[in-house]
């Protein structure tokens, strides 16, 4: 029980780290690039999203696989990613990926640009307005959207069951633990594990909405009313 569980939190870990990296750079970009362009590339990219995971594991089953030039390359520098738990993490970053995009998106444009071009003025260089001005302020919906991440990536299942495969120990994560588990019949075992990812799940999203912005503001509003 404790394994595919542990791995789980290891590839969840790693894939929400990789999501969130990205999709907050992407997101940045996006949202300060003044273009009608930038709403087809981010529909393009939340694709995996709203993708049948199954869909995505063949795309990146063929990506990375033995055949593809990528796949050839990765081999012959030695690296395994297929049937591997890396593979898990790689499945599991391409879809979460999207939800970090979505939220670190709004939040950046309901930054106030103002605020960034005054610290530009007074010589802040361009990196620092982002970690210094543009970052804070949009902290919190960022934070949303990589809990929601942390959450799809550790439930994530069809995906990393074509690129990860179904390996006990070593691929085989929570919710392809459970799936297993019901094919045997072992349903004290099965219960067990989806109580588990249930209450992971709720907390999580307690957090998210915590997180949500203008929570807080709406609190301040009700308090204010007489």
């Amino acid at each position: 029980m404790w394994v595919p569980l542990l791995l789980s939190l290891k590839v969840a870990g790693w894939a929400t780290l990789i999501a969130g990296v990205a999709g907050i750079a992407v997101a940045w970009g996006l949202s300060r690039w003044p273009s009608r362009w930038s709403d087809l590339v981010d529909a393009i990219l939340t694709l995996p999203m709203v993708l049948p995971p199954t869909v995505i594991g063949y795309y990146l089953l063929v990506l990375l696989g033995r055949r593809s030039p990528l796949g050839a390359w990765l081999q012959a520098q030695g690296i395994e990613l297929v049937f591997t738990w890396h593979g898990a993490v790689i499945a599991a970053s391409v879809v979460a990926f999207p939800l970090v995009l979505k939220a670190a998106r709004a939040a950046f444009l309901d930054v106030d640009h103002a605020l960034e071009q005054v610290a530009a003025v007074l010589g802040v260089s361009p990196a620092a307005v982002f970690f210094r001005v543009s970052l804070p302020l949009a902290l919190r919906g960022i934070l949303a959207g990589v809990l929601l991440a942390f959450a799809r990536a550790l439930g994530e299942f069809g995906a990393t069951l074509m690129v990860a495969g179904n390996i006990p120990g070593r691929t085989q994560t929570l919710s392809i633990a459970i799936y297993e588990a019901v094919q045997a019949g072992d349903d004290s075992l099965a219960n067990l594990l989806v109580v588990i990812t249930s209450i992971t799940c709720v907390v999580i999203l307690c957090l998210t909405a915590w997180l949500m912005p203008g929570r807080h503001r709406q609190r301040s509003m009700r308090r204010s009313m007489p």
